[in-house]
């Protein structure tokens, strides 16, 4: 009869319903997928960033140090001639210059 046909004709959509949800779960499970790598990327990378900066950090403490030392070394060589004091006037400049430059560069 009759009663199976229809019963097989619903089972037959059912099924159709079943594959295109078992299609969209698929495709939604991808999706969520990547969306987890592309997070798991952003934090690493985020990660790194502040890595980077608290190294820079730590650079410009020990430039700082640096500074204080050439500062001294000039101080003592302020003692001796004056031309040679002006050489590296020019050349702690030029280089105070380059590390300005090479920051804004970099950002």
């Amino acid at each position: 009869g009759d009663g199976v046909g229809t019963y097989g004709y619903t089972n037959s959509g059912y099924s159709v319903y079943e594959e295109e949800n078992e299609r969209l779960t698929e495709s939604l499970r991808t999706k969520v997928s990547a969306i987890k790598s592309l997070s798991i990327e952003i934090g690493t990378e985020v990660k790194n960033q502040n890595k980077m900066l608290s190294e820079m950090d730590n650079d410009f403490d020990s430039t700082g140090g640096l500074l204080g030392a050439t500062m001294s070394r000039l101080r003592t060589l302020s003692r001796g001639s004056q031309t040679k004091l002006l050489c590296y006037m020019m050349l702690f400049a030029m280089f105070v210059f380059l590390v300005i430059y090479w920051i804004i560069k970099l950002r």
